[in-house]
């Protein structure tokens, strides 16, 4: 990894070892004439910073060996400060872009803190990984959408950016279009874009390195003829180093929350069920290691339908198994004996007990006959569901109960309601409230007010009622897949 304060610290003892050879030189010319130094035998001479003390020397009055070197001249001094002020400058953008923490943030720093380095407005960037694996991205800075279709209608290889994406072998260290529109063998296609979107010079840059391959490049666009100083270049390539490194770490990352996120959805329905007189709609948000938190909707005999939420403690693949196994043991249970809610967790906590000592989990069971509107249901240290009709906003009364695993025999009574002609019953996990960052009490005020909001014309729609409530809940990036807490929504609307 490129260490920008160690570059400072290194040019500074290299100016300052320079300074201080210039100034052991000034004294031996001030104490060693020239008719001393001749006499000097050859292996002996002295070479001080690649001085030749074989060059004649003046003769000025001598000084002592141990006077102080003056200041540094003026040259030295603006020789530091601008080699200061550079590696700064470079150190503060590197540690902007380690402060992001997804791929979109990262590419977008890049593109701007590059712009920064060599002096232009706009930029295009393109993330393709070489090996084909991996996200794929394409962002423009200072160009809407339909720039950037026009910039891509250019065939790949007219282009700077596309000689760079295609890894030719004088792109290692960017290409340089100083006066595009004066080139004679430019390609029609990119000087009409060109003169269209009013850029008259580029600097294309490839993302890559030794150990992450080429995985993009990125160019930016001067509105004149133009082109980078050599300072600039040297440190917007030392800055893309770095940038191709910390954009490796972040697509390796992303792969790793697809994988967790496609594990875990095949560990859940990969459909709801339809039953006469309910319809259902359910929601989901995986964290970033993977979590345990599910549901189920099942069939069961005569028109009936078993609806479920839970979560096992833990996170990361154990959880996410440990989720699976817990699931499909409900649904066996449910099949046996699901008009009884407390039979079938009772069964269940016994078997998580017995197989799985050391886990806890939260689970809620609700026998419903659509066509009486009952329901009967029963919770295991698991949030209330919430009715929402046209006259009501309300929690289901429950009772307290512990979570399965806790307690040597698990056992609670059940409770029975009965949802109106147009009402959906909203089950979930206590995600959906710790995602917020709330106080629980907080967070099950701000769930009622969120459902309450639902309008009048969504209120039918089980799905909309989902979604209106995941929005009202998690707005402003708390939807995030970088959250910590998994959540889940399962809404059930009687007809």
């Amino acid at each position: 990894m490129l260490d920008i304060g160690l570059l400072v610290r290194v040019h500074v003892d290299a100016l300052i070892v320079a300074q201080n050879h210039m100034g052991v030189c000034d004294a031996i010319r001030r104490i060693a004439p020239v008719g001393k130094l001749a006499a000097m035998s050859a292996p002996h001479l002295p070479k001080v910073a690649g001085i030749d003390p074989e060059v004649p020397v003046s003769t000025h009055t001598s000084a002592p060996l141990t006077e102080v070197p003056g200041p540094p001249g003026p040259f030295i001094q603006d020789r530091l400060a601008g080699w200061v002020s550079d590696l700064t400058t470079l150190h503060e953008l590197t540690e902007r872009l380690a402060g992001t923490n997804t791929l979109d943030g990262a590419l977008n720093e890049l593109l701007q803190a590059g712009a920064a380095l060599v002096g232009a407005r706009r930029g295009l960037l393109v993330l393709e990984p070489a090996n084909g694996e991996g996200p794929s991205a394409t962002l423009g800075l200072g160009l809407s959408h339909a720039e950037l279709g026009h910039i891509e209608t250019v065939p790949r290889a007219a282009t700077a950016l596309g000689r760079v994406l295609d890894g030719l072998p004088d792109t290692a260290d960017g290409v340089t279009s100083p006066d595009l529109l004066g080139e004679k063998d430019l390609d029609p296609r990119h000087r009409e874009v060109a003169a269209r979107l009013g850029y008259a010079a580029s600097y294309a840059l490839p993302l890559a390195s030794e150990a992450a391959g080429r995985l993009g490049a990125a160019v930016w666009l001067y509105d004149e003829p133009a082109e980078p100083a050599q300072k600039q270049r040297h440190l917007a390539g030392l800055y893309a180093r770095y940038a191709t490194e910390h954009l490796a770490r972040l697509i390796e990352l992303e792969r790793a929350r697809a994988d967790v996120a496609a594990v875990a959805e095949e560990l859940l329905p990969s459909r709801l069920p339809r039953i006469p007189g309910v319809r259902l709609a359910a929601r989901h948000r995986t964290g970033p290691r993977g979590g345990g938190d599910w549901y189920d909707a099942l069939p069961l005999p005569d028109r009936t339908l078993g609806l479920a939420v839970g979560s096992v403690g833990g996170s990361g693949p154990s959880a996410m198994a440990a989720m699976g196994r817990l699931r499909a043991s409900l649904r066996a249970y449910a099949v046996m004996e699901g008009e009884d809610p407390v039979a079938v967790l009772s069964d269940l906590e016994l078997l998580l007990r017995l197989t799985e000592p050391a886990r806890t989990a939260t689970a809620l069971f609700a026998y419903c006959e659509p066509a009486a509107r009952k329901v009967v249901l029963a919770g295991a240290g698991h949030t209330p569901p919430l009715v929402l009709g046209e006259r009501r906003c309300e929690f289901v009364e429950t009772t307290l109960s512990a979570p399965l695993g806790m307690l040597a025999c698990w056992e609670a009574p059940s409770v029975e309601f009965s949802p109106a002609p147009g009402e959906t019953v909203l089950l979930y996990t206590d995600g959906l409230l710790r995602r917020t960052g709330d106080a629980m009490d907080r967070a099950f005020a701000r769930l009622h007010s969120a459902a309450a909001s639902v309008p009048k014309s969504d209120r039918h729609d089980p799905a909309a009622v989902a979604d209106h409530v995941l929005r009202m809940m998690l707005p402003d990036g708390l939807d995030r897949s970088d959250s910590a807490e998994d959540v889940v929504i399962l809404a059930a609307h009687f007809d």
